[in-house]
Protein backbone atom coordinates (compact mmCIF):
# COMPACT_ATOMS: atom_id res chain seq x y z
CA UNK A 1 0.00 0.00 0.00
CA UNK A 2 2.86 2.43 0.44
CA UNK A 3 4.43 2.30 -2.63
CA UNK A 4 1.36 2.83 -4.29
CA UNK A 5 0.56 6.12 -2.14
CA UNK A 6 3.98 7.20 -2.93
CA UNK A 7 3.51 6.42 -6.37
CA UNK A 8 -0.11 8.27 -6.74
CA UNK A 9 1.27 11.51 -4.93
CA UNK A 10 3.89 11.59 -7.95
CA UNK A 11 1.99 10.75 -10.45
CA UNK A 12 -0.25 13.65 -9.34
CA UNK A 13 2.98 16.07 -8.90
CA UNK A 14 3.79 15.41 -12.55
CA UNK A 15 0.18 15.74 -13.69
CA UNK A 16 0.17 19.13 -11.96
CA UNK A 17 3.45 20.35 -13.63
CA UNK A 18 1.80 18.92 -17.24
CA UNK A 19 -0.96 21.71 -16.24
CA UNK A 20 1.09 24.19 -15.39
CA UNK A 21 2.88 23.77 -18.90
CA UNK A 22 -0.03 23.43 -20.95
CA UNK A 23 -1.64 26.52 -19.87
CA UNK A 24 0.79 28.55 -21.62
CA UNK A 25 -0.44 27.09 -24.82
CA UNK A 26 -4.33 26.51 -23.69
CA UNK A 27 -4.93 29.46 -21.97
CA UNK A 28 -6.80 27.71 -19.11
CA UNK A 29 -5.34 27.74 -15.91
CA UNK A 30 -3.81 24.94 -14.23
CA UNK A 31 -6.63 25.24 -11.23
CA UNK A 32 -9.08 24.35 -13.64
CA UNK A 33 -7.45 20.84 -14.50
CA UNK A 34 -6.21 19.99 -10.82
CA UNK A 35 -10.18 20.50 -9.23
CA UNK A 36 -11.35 18.62 -11.88
CA UNK A 37 -8.49 15.81 -11.21
CA UNK A 38 -9.56 16.03 -7.94
CA UNK A 39 -13.18 15.51 -8.69
CA UNK A 40 -12.08 12.49 -10.99
CA UNK A 41 -10.17 10.86 -8.18
CA UNK A 42 -13.42 11.29 -6.06
CA UNK A 43 -15.76 9.25 -8.41
CA UNK A 44 -12.91 6.39 -9.12
CA UNK A 45 -13.06 6.02 -5.85
CA UNK A 46 -16.43 5.82 -4.94
CA UNK A 47 -17.29 3.29 -8.20
CA UNK A 48 -14.43 1.20 -7.23
CA UNK A 49 -15.00 1.32 -3.22
CA UNK A 50 -11.00 2.32 -3.33
CA UNK A 51 -10.69 3.27 0.77
CA UNK A 52 -9.79 7.13 0.76
CA UNK A 53 -9.52 8.75 3.61
CA UNK A 54 -11.26 11.63 4.76
CA UNK A 55 -9.39 14.31 4.05
CA UNK A 56 -11.38 17.50 5.04
CA UNK A 57 -9.02 18.44 8.49
CA UNK A 58 -5.95 18.32 6.50
CA UNK A 59 -7.48 20.99 4.01
CA UNK A 60 -7.04 24.43 6.32
CA UNK A 61 -3.57 23.05 7.08
CA UNK A 62 -2.59 22.59 3.53
CA UNK A 63 -4.54 25.96 2.35
CA UNK A 64 -2.81 27.92 5.27
CA UNK A 65 0.47 26.74 3.92
CA UNK A 66 -0.08 27.83 0.57
CA UNK A 67 -1.72 31.03 1.44
CA UNK A 68 1.83 32.09 3.25
CA UNK A 69 4.22 31.07 0.16
CA UNK A 70 1.83 32.82 -1.50
CA UNK A 71 1.76 35.71 -0.09
CA UNK A 72 5.41 35.33 0.35
CA UNK A 73 6.09 34.54 -3.25
CA UNK A 74 4.24 37.84 -4.61
CA UNK A 75 5.84 39.92 -1.94
CA UNK A 76 9.59 38.51 -3.16
CA UNK A 77 7.95 40.29 -6.63
CA UNK A 78 6.79 43.47 -5.43
CA UNK A 79 9.47 46.19 -6.61
CA UNK A 80 8.84 49.88 -4.89
CA UNK A 81 9.92 52.49 -7.29
CA UNK A 82 9.26 55.76 -7.87
CA UNK A 83 7.98 55.51 -11.69
CA UNK A 84 5.48 52.92 -10.07
CA UNK A 85 4.11 55.09 -7.85
CA UNK A 86 0.74 55.24 -10.01
CA UNK A 87 0.50 51.52 -10.67
CA UNK A 88 0.87 50.71 -6.97
CA UNK A 89 -1.71 53.58 -6.36
CA UNK A 90 -3.99 52.29 -8.47
CA UNK A 91 -3.81 48.58 -7.83
CA UNK A 92 -4.16 48.98 -4.17
CA UNK A 93 -7.06 51.40 -4.69
CA UNK A 94 -8.49 48.70 -6.92
CA UNK A 95 -8.03 45.93 -4.53
CA UNK A 96 -9.83 47.37 -1.41
CA UNK A 97 -12.49 49.62 -3.11
CA UNK A 98 -13.48 46.68 -5.29
CA UNK A 99 -13.65 44.32 -2.24
CA UNK A 100 -15.39 46.43 0.14
CA UNK A 101 -17.89 47.53 -2.53
CA UNK A 102 -18.59 43.60 -3.35
CA UNK A 103 -18.74 42.75 0.71
CA UNK A 104 -20.96 45.77 1.58
CA UNK A 105 -23.67 45.05 -1.53
CA UNK A 106 -24.07 41.45 -0.28
CA UNK A 107 -23.91 42.14 3.11
CA UNK A 108 -26.91 44.67 2.38
CA UNK A 109 -28.69 41.94 0.47
CA UNK A 110 -28.43 39.74 3.28
CA UNK A 111 -29.70 41.82 6.02
CA UNK A 112 -32.10 42.81 4.06
CA UNK A 113 -33.75 40.22 2.30
CA UNK A 114 -32.66 37.01 4.30
CA UNK A 115 -32.43 38.50 7.76
CA UNK A 116 -28.66 37.08 8.60
CA UNK A 117 -26.55 39.34 10.92
CA UNK A 118 -24.65 42.09 9.35
CA UNK A 119 -21.46 39.67 11.19
CA UNK A 120 -22.62 36.96 9.45
CA UNK A 121 -23.12 38.76 6.25
CA UNK A 122 -19.93 39.88 6.30
CA UNK A 123 -18.19 36.97 7.18
CA UNK A 124 -19.96 34.98 4.02
CA UNK A 125 -18.99 38.16 1.97
CA UNK A 126 -15.42 38.93 2.22
CA UNK A 127 -14.10 35.30 0.82
CA UNK A 128 -16.24 36.04 -2.27
CA UNK A 129 -15.01 39.25 -2.46
CA UNK A 130 -11.32 38.83 -2.80
CA UNK A 131 -9.20 38.37 -5.79
CA UNK A 132 -7.09 34.86 -5.82
CA UNK A 133 -3.51 35.68 -5.90
CA UNK A 134 -2.72 32.06 -6.77
CA UNK A 135 -5.26 31.77 -9.76
CA UNK A 136 -4.24 35.28 -11.04
CA UNK A 137 -1.12 36.22 -10.88
CA UNK A 138 0.32 32.74 -12.79
CA UNK A 139 -2.53 33.76 -15.39
CA UNK A 140 -0.61 37.28 -16.31
CA UNK A 141 2.29 35.99 -16.83
CA UNK A 142 2.07 36.94 -20.41
CA UNK A 143 0.71 40.00 -20.36
CA UNK A 144 1.64 43.20 -21.03
CA UNK A 145 4.53 44.15 -17.90
CA UNK A 146 2.49 46.33 -16.71
CA UNK A 147 -1.02 44.96 -17.16
CA UNK A 148 0.87 42.13 -15.78
CA UNK A 149 2.21 44.13 -12.14
CA UNK A 150 -1.21 46.06 -12.37
CA UNK A 151 -2.55 42.37 -11.85
CA UNK A 152 0.27 41.13 -9.09
CA UNK A 153 -0.55 44.07 -6.81
CA UNK A 154 -4.01 44.26 -7.15
CA UNK A 155 -4.43 40.04 -6.16
CA UNK A 156 -1.79 40.58 -3.39
CA UNK A 157 -3.30 43.05 -1.52
CA UNK A 158 -6.50 41.92 -1.88
CA UNK A 159 -5.74 38.66 -0.43
CA UNK A 160 -4.14 41.31 2.59
CA UNK A 161 -6.83 43.20 2.78
CA UNK A 162 -9.22 40.77 2.97
CA UNK A 163 -7.27 38.51 5.30
CA UNK A 164 -6.85 41.15 7.40
CA UNK A 165 -10.64 42.58 7.24
CA UNK A 166 -12.04 38.73 7.62
CA UNK A 167 -10.00 38.59 10.94
CA UNK A 168 -10.62 41.72 12.48
CA UNK A 169 -14.66 40.21 12.08
CA UNK A 170 -13.95 36.88 13.11
CA UNK A 171 -12.00 37.79 16.45
CA UNK A 172 -13.24 40.88 17.60
CA UNK A 173 -15.91 40.64 20.18
CA UNK A 174 -16.06 44.14 21.88
CA UNK A 175 -17.35 47.45 20.51
CA UNK A 176 -16.27 48.34 16.57
CA UNK A 177 -14.12 51.81 17.79
CA UNK A 178 -12.28 49.71 20.41
CA UNK A 179 -12.16 46.59 17.85
CA UNK A 180 -10.00 49.54 15.37
CA UNK A 181 -8.18 50.67 17.82
CA UNK A 182 -7.16 47.60 19.19
CA UNK A 183 -6.47 46.27 15.41
CA UNK A 184 -4.17 49.61 14.80
CA UNK A 185 -2.19 48.62 17.79
CA UNK A 186 -1.95 45.27 16.90
CA UNK A 187 -0.77 46.32 13.37
CA UNK A 188 1.89 48.59 14.50
CA UNK A 189 3.62 46.09 17.11
CA UNK A 190 3.10 43.13 14.17
CA UNK A 191 5.49 45.78 11.87
CA UNK A 192 7.66 46.44 14.75
CA UNK A 193 7.96 42.10 15.09
CA UNK A 194 8.14 41.36 11.48
CA UNK A 195 10.92 44.55 10.58
CA UNK A 196 13.08 42.40 13.87
CA UNK A 197 12.17 38.77 11.89
CA UNK A 198 13.17 40.05 9.09
CA UNK A 199 16.53 41.39 10.09
CA UNK A 200 17.22 38.19 11.36
CA UNK A 201 15.96 35.56 8.86
CA UNK A 202 17.56 38.14 6.27
CA UNK A 203 21.43 38.15 8.25
CA UNK A 204 20.28 33.62 8.01
CA UNK A 205 19.77 33.72 4.55
CA UNK A 206 23.25 36.05 4.18
CA UNK A 207 25.25 34.57 6.65
CA UNK A 208 24.94 30.53 7.15
CA UNK A 209 27.34 28.79 4.96
CA UNK A 210 25.69 25.22 6.21
CA UNK A 211 24.10 23.34 3.11
CA UNK A 212 20.60 23.50 4.36
CA UNK A 213 19.54 27.39 5.10
CA UNK A 214 16.35 28.19 2.62
CA UNK A 215 14.16 25.33 4.38
CA UNK A 216 14.87 26.55 7.82
CA UNK A 217 14.15 30.78 6.83
CA UNK A 218 10.65 29.09 5.57
CA UNK A 219 10.27 27.18 8.44
CA UNK A 220 10.80 30.20 10.97
CA UNK A 221 8.73 32.49 8.62
CA UNK A 222 5.61 29.94 8.93
CA UNK A 223 6.36 29.15 12.56
CA UNK A 224 6.24 33.44 13.56
CA UNK A 225 3.21 33.36 11.59
CA UNK A 226 1.54 30.74 13.62
CA UNK A 227 2.67 32.52 16.64
CA UNK A 228 1.17 35.90 15.54
CA UNK A 229 -2.02 33.91 14.78
CA UNK A 230 -2.28 32.63 17.69
CA UNK A 231 -2.05 36.47 19.78
CA UNK A 232 -4.45 37.12 17.44
CA UNK A 233 -2.03 39.81 15.59
CA UNK A 234 -3.07 40.41 11.60
CA UNK A 235 0.12 37.82 11.05
CA UNK A 236 -0.07 38.16 7.26
CA UNK A 237 1.37 41.26 7.88
CA UNK A 238 5.19 39.90 8.91
CA UNK A 239 4.88 37.72 5.56
CA UNK A 240 4.44 40.87 3.67
CA UNK A 241 6.33 42.92 5.38
CA UNK A 242 9.56 40.53 5.03
CA UNK A 243 8.76 39.41 1.33
CA UNK A 244 8.82 43.18 0.50
CA UNK A 245 12.19 44.25 2.67
CA UNK A 246 14.28 41.19 1.00
CA UNK A 247 12.71 42.42 -2.24
CA UNK A 248 13.34 45.81 -1.91
CA UNK A 249 17.08 45.56 -0.46
CA UNK A 250 18.23 48.81 -2.54
CA UNK A 251 17.12 50.91 -0.43
CA UNK A 252 18.88 49.91 2.65
CA UNK A 253 22.37 49.88 0.31
CA UNK A 254 22.47 53.70 1.71
CA UNK A 255 22.29 52.61 5.26
CA UNK A 256 24.46 51.69 8.31
CA UNK A 257 24.18 48.40 7.37
CA UNK A 258 26.04 48.45 4.00
CA UNK A 259 28.81 47.74 6.23
CA UNK A 260 27.79 44.18 7.43
CA UNK A 261 26.19 43.18 4.05
CA UNK A 262 27.68 42.36 0.75
CA UNK A 263 24.76 43.53 -1.57
CA UNK A 264 25.72 41.46 -4.66
CA UNK A 265 26.07 38.04 -2.28
CA UNK A 266 22.47 38.73 -1.09
CA UNK A 267 20.99 39.03 -3.79
CA UNK A 268 22.26 35.70 -5.34
CA UNK A 269 21.17 33.89 -1.94
CA UNK A 270 18.07 35.93 -2.88
CA UNK A 271 17.01 34.83 -6.39
CA UNK A 272 18.22 31.18 -5.08
CA UNK A 273 15.69 31.72 -2.03
CA UNK A 274 12.96 32.64 -4.69
CA UNK A 275 13.13 29.65 -6.33
CA UNK A 276 12.68 27.67 -4.08
CA UNK A 277 9.44 29.21 -2.63
CA UNK A 278 8.51 29.24 -5.82
CA UNK A 279 8.76 25.18 -6.03
CA UNK A 280 7.42 25.06 -2.31
CA UNK A 281 4.17 27.30 -3.84
CA UNK A 282 4.07 25.11 -6.72
CA UNK A 283 3.58 21.51 -4.87
CA UNK A 284 1.54 22.92 -1.96
CA UNK A 285 -0.79 24.71 -4.03
CA UNK A 286 -1.28 21.85 -6.57
CA UNK A 287 -2.33 19.39 -3.25
CA UNK A 288 -4.70 21.85 -2.03
CA UNK A 289 -6.94 21.96 -5.21
CA UNK A 290 -6.50 18.65 -5.95
CA UNK A 291 -8.06 18.31 -1.97
CA UNK A 292 -10.67 20.55 -2.77
CA UNK A 293 -11.88 18.61 -5.77
CA UNK A 294 -11.84 15.75 -4.15
CA UNK A 295 -13.85 16.58 -0.91
CA UNK A 296 -16.66 18.69 -3.60
CA UNK A 297 -19.95 17.47 -3.59
CA UNK A 298 -20.49 16.99 -7.40
CA UNK A 299 -23.89 16.70 -6.92
CA UNK A 300 -24.91 20.34 -6.08
CA UNK A 301 -23.04 21.32 -8.86
CA UNK A 302 -25.66 21.03 -10.74
CA UNK A 303 -28.99 22.30 -8.84
CA UNK A 304 -30.59 24.90 -10.25
CA UNK A 305 -30.17 27.30 -7.41
CA UNK A 306 -27.23 26.87 -6.59
CA UNK A 307 -25.83 27.70 -10.47
CA UNK A 308 -28.23 30.91 -10.49
CA UNK A 309 -26.78 31.93 -7.32
CA UNK A 310 -23.55 31.84 -8.64
CA UNK A 311 -23.77 33.15 -11.65
CA UNK A 312 -25.19 36.60 -10.06
CA UNK A 313 -22.12 36.76 -8.05
CA UNK A 314 -20.23 36.21 -11.08
CA UNK A 315 -21.93 39.14 -12.57
CA UNK A 316 -22.03 41.48 -10.32
CA UNK A 317 -17.99 41.11 -9.68
CA UNK A 318 -17.97 41.64 -13.63
CA UNK A 319 -19.82 44.36 -13.48
CA UNK A 320 -18.62 46.27 -10.68
CA UNK A 321 -15.07 45.80 -11.94
CA UNK A 322 -16.12 46.72 -15.15
CA UNK A 323 -17.57 50.27 -13.74
CA UNK A 324 -14.51 50.59 -11.26
CA UNK A 325 -11.79 50.28 -14.57
CA UNK A 326 -13.78 52.34 -17.11
CA UNK A 327 -15.12 55.42 -14.79
CA UNK A 328 -12.89 55.43 -11.53
CA UNK A 329 -9.55 54.70 -13.11
CA UNK A 330 -9.73 55.18 -16.72
CA UNK A 331 -7.57 52.50 -17.61
CA UNK A 332 -8.43 49.75 -20.14
CA UNK A 333 -10.42 47.22 -19.94
CA UNK A 334 -9.21 44.65 -21.97
CA UNK A 335 -7.86 42.10 -20.37
CA UNK A 336 -7.94 43.51 -16.58
CA UNK A 337 -11.34 43.14 -16.52
CA UNK A 338 -11.75 39.31 -16.61
CA UNK A 339 -8.50 38.95 -14.23
CA UNK A 340 -10.36 38.73 -11.06
CA UNK A 341 -11.06 34.97 -10.04
CA UNK A 342 -11.66 33.49 -7.01
CA UNK A 343 -9.53 30.73 -5.64
CA UNK A 344 -7.95 29.31 -2.38
CA UNK A 345 -8.00 32.37 -0.44
CA UNK A 346 -12.11 32.30 -1.31
CA UNK A 347 -12.14 28.79 -0.06
CA UNK A 348 -9.69 28.85 3.13
CA UNK A 349 -11.26 32.00 4.54
CA UNK A 350 -14.83 29.98 3.86
CA UNK A 351 -13.51 27.14 5.60
CA UNK A 352 -12.71 29.45 8.59
CA UNK A 353 -16.01 30.81 9.16
CA UNK A 354 -18.08 29.02 12.43
CA UNK A 355 -20.59 26.46 11.07
CA UNK A 356 -23.08 28.69 13.11
CA UNK A 357 -21.91 31.54 10.85
CA UNK A 358 -22.68 29.87 7.73
CA UNK A 359 -25.47 30.96 5.39
CA UNK A 360 -27.87 28.30 3.78
CA UNK A 361 -27.82 30.18 0.42
CA UNK A 362 -23.62 30.06 -0.03
CA UNK A 363 -22.69 26.38 0.37
CA UNK A 364 -19.58 25.05 -0.58
CA UNK A 365 -20.85 24.07 -4.29
CA UNK A 366 -22.16 28.02 -4.70
CA UNK A 367 -18.14 28.77 -3.61
CA UNK A 368 -16.79 26.17 -6.19
CA UNK A 369 -18.99 27.15 -9.12
CA UNK A 370 -18.01 30.76 -8.34
CA UNK A 371 -14.23 29.51 -8.45
CA UNK A 372 -15.10 27.88 -11.95
CA UNK A 373 -17.25 30.60 -13.25
CA UNK A 374 -14.38 33.43 -12.57
CA UNK A 375 -11.75 31.18 -13.79
CA UNK A 376 -13.47 30.92 -17.11
CA UNK A 377 -14.01 34.59 -17.43
CA UNK A 378 -10.18 34.95 -16.86
CA UNK A 379 -9.66 32.21 -20.02
CA UNK A 380 -12.00 34.34 -22.56
CA UNK A 381 -9.60 37.37 -21.42
CA UNK A 382 -6.57 35.03 -22.02
CA UNK A 383 -7.96 34.32 -25.22
CA UNK A 384 -8.92 38.15 -26.49
CA UNK A 385 -5.29 38.81 -25.39
CA UNK A 386 -3.84 36.21 -27.54
CA UNK A 387 -6.13 37.66 -30.05
CA UNK A 388 -5.23 41.27 -30.14
CA UNK A 389 -1.52 40.46 -30.15
CA UNK A 390 -1.83 37.64 -32.99
CA UNK A 391 -3.60 40.21 -35.50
Amino acid sequence: MTNYIILSLCVLVILSYIFDITSKYTKIPGIIFLILLGIGIQLVGKSTLIGIPNMKQILPVIGTLGLILIILEASLDLKLEKRKKALIRKSISSALILLVTFTAVFAYIMVQFYGISIRDSLLNGIPLGIISSSVAIPSALYLHPDEKEFIVYESSFSDIFGIIIFDFILLNSVSIGRGVLDFALNSVLTIIIALITTSILAILLHKIKYHINYVIIMTSVVMVYMLAKLYHLPALLLVLVFGLVLSNNKFLESTPIRGFVDFAKFRTDLKSFKKIVIEFTFIVRSFFFIMFGYLTQVEGLFIKKNIITALLITIFIASTRLIFLKLILKIPIVPLLFFSPRGLITILLFLSIPMTSRIPLISEEVLTLVILMTIFLLIIGNIIHKREHTF
